[in-house]
């Protein structure tokens, strides 16, 4: 049976929880290596990983790229717009054709449901590197980080604010498979998918006060207002002026909180630079996280 990764909630908790404890110890394995060398294990020998993007990225890209190399194998990139794809070929004829000349698939879309159409004919794994509704290798990155700063993340309580977007909704995927609780603070107008609330069950708690939500909690977590294909910039900004996490917020949280970002951070908008910058920060971690996580997650579709 093909392994893909399209969604956190598709997966059952121990599969999740091997990738994740997979991610920690290939990092430990690799600490002092150079980036290039290739993993002792190299369960990615003589694969190939397509790449494709229909969105413009910094982190998904080069993580992906560096993975897996890391796991001994190669990597074909290319932009949806490159691609018959861009053309207008239908998503299940392209991944026909892929699925006959590469191991795996890597899709950074606009679309959720491209992706799921993709997976469904793809005769080889597919992973989801982000969409509109999701994007599940961010959190595994982010659990991770978590980990490496305050221990296991079971137990703990994580603050979310902001809009309830594709990165907020992978993380209420995650709560009720992971054994957290997540606070959600956000606008009204721009609340989280309502399937995607009942998903989390009573592991998610809602609300529109960023106070509330982050009294206590031992992260705090946000990410950009306007994402890409957003059209309402002014209005966003209007909407979320009271939802910035400062040094004011940050002191409402646990006194050893940690502040994660899933990056590119808009400085002055949803965060202070004194907040990004300071020592309860570890959105540097997660960013090279991102690596160590997504390694995890192709070794495992590869049948680790």
């Amino acid at each position: 049976m093909v392994r893909h990764f399209l969604d956190i909630h598709r997966l059952d908790a121990e599969t999740l929880r091997a990738i994740l404890d997979d991610a920690h110890a290939r990092k430990a394995a690799r600490k002092g290596w150079p980036k290039g060398r290739v993993d002792a294990d190299a369960p990615a020998k003589d694969r190939v990983l397509a790449m494709i993007f229909e969105k413009n990225s910094t982190r998904t890209r080069f993580s992906f790229d560096a993975a897996i190399r890391q796991l001994g194998g190669d990597a074909i990139i290319a932009n949806a717009a490159d691609m018959q794809l861009g053309r207008g070929e239908p998503v299940e004829d392209t991944a026909r054709v892929l699925s006959r000349m590469v191991d795996a698939v890597m899709i950074r879309a606009n679309d959720h449901e491209d992706v799921e159409r993709f997976a469904r004919v793809s005769t080889i794994p597919v992973v989801n590197a982000l969409t509109d509704r999701s994007h599940p290798c961010q959190i595994l990155a982010d659990l991770m980080t978590i980990e490496e700063h305050r221990g296991p993340v079971a137990g703990k309580t994580l603050a979310w604010v902001g809009d309830g977007n594709n990165v907020c909704a992978s993380f209420i995927h995650a709560a009720p498979k992971f054994g957290f609780q997540l606070n959600v603070a956000c606008p009204s107008d721009y609340h989280p998918d309502l399937h995607d609330l009942q998903r989390g069950g009573n592991h998610v708690h809602l609300t529109s006060d960023p106070e509330e939500a982050v009294a206590g909690a031992d992260v705090v977590v946000t990410d950009t207002w306007v994402s890409m294909g957003d059209q309402d910039y002014e209005e966003r900004l209007a909407a979320f002026e009271a939802y910035g996490v400062d040094a004011a917020l940050m002191k409402q949280a646990a006194a050893d909180a940690v502040f994660l970002h899933c990056l590119p951070a808009h400085r002055g908008e949803e965060v202070s630079d004194a907040v990004l910058d300071g020592p309860q920060s570890v959105v540097w971690d997660e960013a090279e996280n991102r690596i160590h996580a997504q390694k995890a997650v192709l070794a495992w579709c590869f049948g680790g």
